[in-house]
């Protein structure tokens, strides 16, 4: 007969699997949606397409809500508004380098996250981090260095927004996974949707950015409808995703396996817009995997303990 802590741990063990597969699946759908972000850059700008993304995601989200006759639950507004705050400087961050980087070499950039949430994750959630993971999160900084240099000479201060996008995101991972305690993800994301709608929506009331209905000349109208519509429907879907992923299971068990975006990000930039990584951003993007890669690894190893104490681990 299998004892209650057992079960317990086999439990744990099975959550945090599904939480695997359900990344994995967010992943292969994220660089959709970086593809029609940077078509859409032709004719909105950043904040524009952000306004539109959260609002349409916002839409689904509260329609499902309806129709699932679901609760809209609420937690700490300060947790809330930090999120819509990270989640709005994220996407904003991002289309921002969207603009004028290819979407190899933004997300290859963006993905010191994963080492930026490993600290957050010690910081704020008491998750135990060794000197060896942070040696890895240094030498992961590092690769990102390698890839923003030449990046530098061509794009300018562009090359920062990646890694300011990779901050803001990891802190809204942060607070999904302290709000998750008490609230499932599609509220979660539905008060992040509607909290940074309404910041960027002031940000462009206040710069006389609102011409949200006035696209570029000769655009066909039916044509950003269309993309805006699937874009918004893709990130309902993955932010839905990517939270419940975060809630089965730990951050930095999580974390990894965003790195599998760079697959669909170099595949879509090359087939769609003629873009592929140069030697340099290779090298560094490999850094920056293997310095992750290393970094799940050392967890890899207290994954036996239930996702409860699993917080409380040694290096």
């Amino acid at each position: 007969m299998i004892s209650p802590a057992a079960a317990a741990s086999q439990s744990h063990s099975r959550s945090a699997q599904t939480g695997m597969v359900i990344m994995v699946i967010a992943m292969a759908l994220v660089p959709i949606g970086d593809t029609l972000s940077k078509t859409l850059t032709a004719f909105l700008n950043p904040f524009e397409i952000a306004f539109w993304r959260f609002l349409l995601q916002m839409m689904v989200l509260g329609g499902v809500i309806v129709l699932l006759r679901r609760r809209l639950q609420t937690g700490p507004w300060g947790l809330l508004v930090l999120g819509g705050f990270s989640a709005a400087a994220t996407l904003g961050a991002l289309i921002g380098a969207f603009v004028t980087m290819p979407i190899a070499t933004a997300i290859a950039i963006f993905f010191v996250e994963p080492l930026i949430l490993t600290v957050l994750s010690a910081l704020f959630l008491g998750e135990r981090t060794g000197w060896r993971r942070y040696i890895a999160v240094f030498v992961g900084l590092i690769g990102a260095l390698i890839v923003i240099r030449p990046s530098w000479d061509v794009f300018g201060w562009t090359s920062l927004l990646p890694l300011v996008a990779a901050t803001a995101f990891a802190t809204n991972a942060i607070v999904i996974r302290k709000l998750s305690r008490t609230m499932d993800s599609m509220s979660i994301q539905f008060w992040f949707a509607l909290i940074a709608l309404g910041m960027i929506g002031l940000v462009l009331m206040l710069t006389g950015g609102m011409e949200l209905f006035s696209f570029a000349e000769g655009f066909d109208a039916s044509g950003p409808w269309g993309l805006l519509g699937i874009m918004g429907l893709l990130s309902a879907l993955t932010f839905f995703l990517i939270s419940e992923a975060f809630r089965r299971a730990p951050a930095s068990t999580i974390a990894p396996f965003q790195y599998l975006e760079i697959v669909g990000a170099v595949a879509l930039g090359y087939f769609v817009f003629g873009d592929f990584p140069d030697f340099w951003t290779w090298v560094g993007t490999a850094i920056i995997l293997a310095s992750g890669l290393y970094v799940f690894q050392r967890e890899r190893k207290q994954g036996q303990v239930p996702k409860s104490e699993a917080v409380h681990g040694t290096e």
